[in-house]
């Protein structure tokens, strides 16, 4: 074995930005442990569309995180450093990290690994990781988000909107969704959501007041941005908090400030790649006690549209890209041949 090689699935540079560049997989360099590190053998992670930006150059990894995709990972533990008290070799773990999921190795903070619930495998733990971490973020602890409450979720077919569902209909709060076909409402609806809106179809803030009796919603879950604005504004509750995560509509918009002041808005920016260690900390430690013991009496779980091996990442960029899946996609070791003959199957 040669302890300091692992295989990866690298990004091969062939232009400037916005280049759809090459993936390749290859030989890269072994993750080392630093202070209270804990490696991990990673088993599967899952596909973001974060991966899709930075492939062309769009959302570099921050200062001194991993260049590797991957925003999450499952797997369990291979080593640890001498100061690491939490876990044990063979633990099985899941998480969120700054990048390096597409590596067979990834080198995590002990504070930032949560263990994987017994009645989930590697897969599913993949794709529990980042869209619950993010539903879970954005709406119980940056919009702080109360039992009978209304919550609007753009874009209910995604990972994030399938988790948001789920973790609002377990806090008691009412979710509307917007999807662009009445299959992924249907689905939705089977998750847990109150009602859902076909964009395509019809004007979703007009809906949402008719739905609401002109009072609107508490919160609002953006992945759109620009050109939702200003409707968004219009639909909010007084004291209302819109949530962006995303923009995929667009990162300009001109708006009516009167709302916001009159109806006492508050308008939140959230990212979870560029957090400090603390935070992420913090973070992990919050969702260890609010959101595992909803995985493991199976009230909330997680959502796959399908599973790739990860030497087939391409392909499974191609099925984010194309649009149409619903719930997670998931790169996984299952099935690959280990390198060198070390570690063990998935």
């Amino acid at each position: 074995m040669n302890s300091g090689t692992m295989p990866a699935i690298v990004v091969k540079q062939s232009g400037g930005k916005g280049q759809w560049n090459r993936l390749a997989f290859e030989t890269v360099p072994r993750p080392t442990l630093a202070h209270r590190e804990v490696l991990v053998q990673v088993e599967a992670c899952s596909v973001n569309r974060a991966d899709l930006l930075q492939r062309r150059g769009f959302y570099p990894p921050p200062p001194g995180a991993s260049a590797i995709l991957g925003l999450d990972f499952a797997g369990f533990v291979a080593a640890m450093a001498d100061n690491v008290t939490r876990w044990h070799a063979g633990d099985r773990v899941f998480g969120i990290t700054s990048g390096g999921g597409y590596g067979r190795y990834i080198a995590v903070s002990e504070d930032h690994l949560v263990r994987i619930p017994e009645r989930l495998s590697f897969v599913e733990a993949a794709a529990v990781a980042e869209v619950f971490f993010t539903a879970f973020v954005n709406l119980f602890l940056e919009a702080q988000i109360q039992a009978g409450e209304r919550l609007l979720v753009q874009g209910g077919g995604s990972g994030v909107g399938s988790a948001a569902i789920q973790l609002a209909k377990a806090a008691d709060v009412r979710s509307y969704i917007t999807a662009g076909c009445d299959e992924r409402i249907r689905r939705c609806l089977e998750l847990g959501a109150a009602y859902g809106i076909n964009y395509k179809q019809e004007d979703f803030a007009k809906r949402i007041l008719e739905l609401t009796s002109d009072e609107g919603v508490d919160v609002i879950l953006d992945i759109v941005g620009g050109p939702y604005l200003t409707r968004h504004l219009d639909i909010l509750s007084n004291r209302g908090r819109l949530v962006l995560i995303g923009l995929m509509g667009g990162s300009r918009a001109e708006i009516p400030l009167g709302p916001v002041l009159t109806k006492r808005l508050r308008i939140i920016g959230s990212v979870l790649r560029s957090r400090t260690n603390r935070e992420k900390a913090i973070i992990t430690q919050e969702f260890r006690k609010k959101v595992i013991p909803l995985l493991e009496s199976n009230r909330i779980h997680p959502v796959i549209d399908g599973i790739y091996p990860i030497h087939a990442a391409e392909e499974a960029h191609q099925r984010m890209l194309a649009g149409g899946h619903f719930g997670k996609i998931v790169l996984t070791w299952h099935g690959v041949e280990d390198w060198n003959g070390v570690g063990r199957r998935g």
